[in-house]
């Protein structure tokens, strides 16, 4: 399943993604920072969203309460549960 999720308090403004189960794929992120949104993606490819959530969930980008690699976490949390609805329905 396809996933589009709008960040918020981030450069980056829009992160698409695909859930195969509870496995990501195809992460993709529209404006940041060009070298560690083409990093990310490459790292989290085909791990799991809890994995995904402990290795980035709580980060901070400087001053802010969040960042584009705590954005994927909660983009993939959302997407999963998103899935497990469809699924049910």
């Amino acid at each position: 399943m396809h996933y589009d999720y709008k960040t918020q308090g981030t450069c980056s403004q829009w992160i698409g993604l695909d859930i195969d189960g509870d496995v990501v794929h195809n992460v993709q992120f529209l404006g940041g920072c060009d070298g560690n949104l083409k990093a990310i993606p490459v790292l989290v490819e085909g791990m799991t969203v809890e994995e995904v959530e402990k290795k980035l969930s709580g980060i901070r980008c400087g001053y802010k309460d969040t960042s584009c690699g705590d954005q994927l976490a909660r983009a993939v949390r959302e997407a999963y549960a998103a899935a497990q609805k469809e699924a049910e329905a």
